[in-house]
């Protein structure tokens, strides 16, 4: 298995509108909006940043999605925390985690 890259940087926050204003104002523009306070930016190089409203409850993550051109297993070096599943948003994604206890997404 192979990846191709970083397809995206995945944010979570506790409010959207201050958060989309925030990469507004650094020269981002909004690609796509959600109905549940959600949306994807896009700069004019690299990948896209997608933010996701969450509770306040919940400590905002970030994370980096790699782009896999397959849904392929990884070798045996790499431990899968959740196989490949299909998304609500019509990709597969599986989560592994690097030597360092950190989750890195996969997205085919």
């Amino acid at each position: 298995m192979t990846t191709d890259g970083i397809e995206a940087v995945f944010l979570e926050t506790h409010n959207w509108g201050k958060a989309a204003k925030f990469f507004q104002a650094l020269g981002f523009e909004l690609e796509f909006e959600t109905d549940h306070h959600s949306g994807q930016f896009r700069g004019k190089r690299g990948p896209a940043v997608f933010i996701a409203e969450v509770p306040e409850s919940r400590a905002p993550r970030a994370q980096l999605v790699l782009t896999a051109p397959d849904a392929a297993e990884p070798g045996p070096d790499v431990e899968v925390v959740s196989p490949y599943e299909d998304t609500h948003y019509g990709t597969r994604e599986m989560v592994v985690r690097d030597p360092d206890g950190r989750l890195w997404t996969l997205q085919a």
